[in-house]
C-alpha cells in the first residue's frame, strides 16, 4: 500500500535569501515545460531581479521541506497586467510552482486552498488566476480545482485564459485528487 502523500507546512513568506532558491525553481520548471513541449512560462522569462523586487514587496510565499522550497505562490490583491481596472475585491495567484522531487504530493492544491483562505480572511468573494491558452493541461487542473474560465487577455507575444473561483464557505479540493496535484 502506498503511503498517502505528505501534508505540507503552510507557506511562510519568502525572505530576500529565498530569492535564488525561488528563481532556480522557476528555471528547472520552464526547462522542464520546454523539454515536454508545454508553453506556459519560456525559458529565461521571469528576471531573479524582478523575484527579488516581489520578494520584498511581500509576494512570495514558499512550502519548504527538507530538500529546501517544495513550492511557491505568488498571492497579489490586485493583478491590473492580467485583469485591467477591475475593481472587484479579489485575491490573485500567480507563481504557482511546485519542484518536480514533490509532484504528486498535493501541494499545488494545498496551495490554492492556502490562498483561497487567504482570500476568505480577507473577505474578498473571488479567486482569481491565470494561465495560458496553450497550456490546456493546466487549464484542466484549475477547472478540476473549481475555477470558471471568465475571460481571456492577449498580449503582443501571448494569451492568457482567466480564471475565477467564487469564494464561499471552506472547501476542499476534491476535485484536483484524481490529478495528482
Amino acid at each position: 500500500m502506498t503511503p498517502p502523500p505528505l501534508r505540507p507546512a503552510a507557506p511562510t513568506l519568502a525572505a530576500p535569501d529565498d530569492v535564488d532558491a525561488i528563481h532556480a525553481l522557476r528555471r528547472s520548471l520552464e526547462d522542464w515545460m520546454a523539454e515536454r513541449g508545454t508553453v506556459q512560462w519560456p525559458q529565461g522569462s521571469l528576471p531573479r531581479e524582478r523575484i527579488a523586487v516581489q520578494v520584498e514587496a511581500g509576494e512570495w510565499h514558499v512550502v519548504r521541506d527538507t530538500a529546501g522550497i517544495a513550492a511557491t505562490a505568488r498571492l497579489l490583491w490586485s493583478d491590473p497586467d492580467f485583469w485591467g481596472a477591475d475593481p472587484t475585491p479579489a485575491v490573485y495567484v500567480h507563481g504557482l510552482m511546485v519542484a518536480r522531487r514533490r509532484a504528486g504530493d498535493r501541494l499545488g492544491a494545498a496551495l490554492l486552498d492556502w490562498a483561497a483562505e487567504q482570500g476568505r480572511a480577507a473577505g474578498v468573494p473571488l479567486f482569481r488566476l491565470d494561465c495560458r491558452t496553450t497550456n490546456p493541461a493546466l487549464r484542466a487542473y484549475y477547472e478540476a480545482y473549481g475555477f470558471t474560465a471568465v475571460g481571456r487577455r492577449d498580449f503582443p507575444d501571448f494569451s492568457c485564459t482567466l480564471l475565477e473561483l467564487r469564494l464561499g464557505a471552506e472547501r476542499v479540493s476534491e476535485g484536483v485528487r484524481s490529478l495528482g496535484a
